[in-house]
């Protein structure tokens, strides 16, 4: 059992209170998930010529700045940087493809947990209220943003187990189930070459995914064919640049709940994460149907397929 929150902000009034009105929402699923707990917040944006990383490093004393320093001279280029708890987000005048090989062959030892424009993944083994404490949640500013508590039950309680999960450039999944093909699948994906590191069954999801997505598909299409190749009982969340999208399987056996108002959108797997919303008790409140994906992002509308 996993508990998923998501908040879109339609009012960009709001965007400053983003962390503040989204960490109750994360602390409210503590009962589904105790054992780890993260987030993915859009915001702060770098132009289009740069990249915007997380890095982490398992030494809270870890030297960022001597890192920041290499790639500025190694990669000839502007670098920008700050450090929140164990990671660090770097931002680079350059392609994902040259900062990310730089990261792999100057610090091995530093795992990136995303990439992109816009996207930061943080997340930590411990219980959600002391995960956003760390990581001064309350305090952050954004567009929107997606979290997970995990309840542990297919593979070992790590950093690297906990959700969300990187499945490409500025997109993420953060998955409430159990997938009884993930084993099969895994295999398959790495002969395709995607890399796995962990035993979770989610880490398979987001890799499909990554996959999909590599192979062309939309995001919509990648979804619509999840449905077909993945087994199991799921509901998604899937962060994106500009908004999010929701699905659930064909059964819809794991919960959800959605919630829309003129200032924004709200999903969670259970009602009382979204109480503490503005605006809650007008709200238009609605359960996701079984195999339909929902997307919000800026400069559309809702999209159910």
């Amino acid at each position: 059992m996993c508990g998923i929150v998501g908040l879109y902000l339609k009012n960009k009034a709001l965007e400053s209170q983003l962390g503040a009105l989204f960490e109750p929402m994360l602390i409210a699923m503590t009962d589904r998930g105790p054992d780890s707990a993260g987030f993915a917040i859009y915001g702060d944006e770098v132009a289009d010529d740069s990249i915007k990383l997380t890095l982490r490093h398992a030494d809270e004393n870890y030297d960022w700045a001597a890192l920041a320093e290499k790639a500025q001279t190694e990669l000839n280029t502007g670098v920008e940087w700050f450090k929140n708890s164990k990671v660090a987000v770097f931002k680079i005048q350059t392609s994902a493809a040259i900062a990310e090989a730089f990261v792999a062959e100057a610090a091995p030892d530093v795992l990136i947990l995303s990439a992109g424009q816009s996207i930061e993944i943080l997340k930590e083994v411990g219980l959600p209220e002391n995960i956003a404490e760390t990581f001064s949640l309350k305090g952050m500013k954004g567009s929107h943003i997606i979290g997970h508590t995990r309840m542990a039950t297919e593979s070992a309680v790590t950093m690297e187990g906990s959700h969300p999960f990187s499945t490409g450039m500025d997109l993420c999944l953060v998955h409430n189930g159990s997938l009884s093909n993930h084993n099969r699948l895994r295999e398959e994906l790495k002969r395709e070459g995607i890399v796995f590191e962990t035993e979770n069954d989610s880490e398979v999801a987001a890799g499909y995914l990554t996959w999909r997505l590599q192979q062309g598909d939309s995001l919509n299409e990648a979804l619509t064919n999840s449905l077909k190749d993945l087994d199991g009982f799921f509901t998604f969340t899937v962060g994106t640049r500009d908004g999010f999208a929701v699905m659930r399987d064909p059964i819809a056996c794991k919960p959800a709940v959605m919630a829309e108002t003129d200032d924004y959108v709200a999903m969670a797997s259970e009602y009382q994460a979204l109480t503490t919303l503005p605006g809650i008790e007008n709200a238009r409140i609605w359960e996701p149907e079984p195999a339909t994906i929902y997307v919000w992002e800026r400069n559309s509308q809702e999209g159910a397929k």
